[in-house]
């Protein structure tokens, strides 16, 4: 059942993908060559219990980090340790804030320095392919047309959506119905419908679309190596369109 949240719902969502945002902003200052990744959980767990919220992740599932920091050929659910960023990686960063038991959610990959020509394509067509899928969400459309739209921005780049890996539902569970695959035909699934709060996350391989999972039982990585990419904002459907909960507002 999907559930459609009420205006009090989404007023405290709002303070949940707030405090995600600003931690990416963290993020976004702290990545850097010589930084590790448990560096980087420490900065983010701190600020999330300084507003007041706790960290979705950590002991999810019995995940051990408040972060997941997937570096390179690592596509999601990496978790943080003693790895150190070295110029020209990139590095996944996933986070969640559950505030007032309710969750925020959103993962954004970053450059460590300069990248080649080729992962620079990979970001901007992962996060263009997040945001056209935006671009469709309003009352009345159908599910998969916005999975349908992610496949074909990557695709048409010449890249590879991941399918064994969905976007979500969310709310007071972090995974909640309905799952938004990458891909689809459109005019298929759900119609949407006001207050229904959902996770767009595309997964975007350079290579090959497969995956596995290594023996630490968290970490997926792509099957043939290549890079990927993760983009995901927590996104409100709105009477007449929708609202990022997760975006900081533009100052100015």
């Amino acid at each position: 059942m999907i559930i459609c949240k009420s205006d009090s719902e989404l007023q405290v969502m709002r303070e949940a993908g707030r405090i995600v945002a600003e931690t990416h902003q963290l993020m976004k200052e702290a990545v850097k060559p010589g930084v590790t990744t448990l560096e980087l959980d420490q900065i983010a767990e701190a600020y999330i219990r300084s507003k007041g919220a706790v960290p979705s992740f950590k002991g999810y599932n019995g995940f051990p980090s408040s972060i997941c920091a997937s570096v390179n050929d690592e596509l999601v659910h990496g978790f943080p340790g003693t790895r150190t960023l070295n110029e020209g990686d990139i590095i996944s960063i996933d986070i969640g804030a559950q505030y007032n038991g309710y969750h925020g959610d959103s993962a954004w990959t970053y450059k460590v320095g300069e990248v080649s020509d080729e992962v620079e394509k990979l970001l901007e067509v992962t996060e263009q392919s997040l945001y056209a899928a935006l671009a469709l969400i309003r009352p009345d459309v159908r599910l998969f047309t916005i999975s349908h739209a992610v496949q074909q921005v990557v695709e048409a780049a010449g890249f590879s959506v991941v399918r064994e890996f969905v976007g979500h539902g969310i709310g007071r569970d972090l995974h909640e119905e309905p799952q938004i695959p990458n891909y689809g035909l459109p005019d298929r699934g759900p119609k949407l419908k006001p207050g229904m709060v959902l996770c767009i996350e595309p997964m975007v391989n350079i290579g090959e679309r497969y995956v596995r999972t290594l023996e630490d039982n968290w970490t997926v990585v792509t099957e043939d190596g290549s890079w990927c990419a993760h983009y995901e904002h927590t996104v409100a459907v709105t009477e007449d369109g929708f609202e990022i909960l997760t975006m900081l507002p533009k100052s100015g």
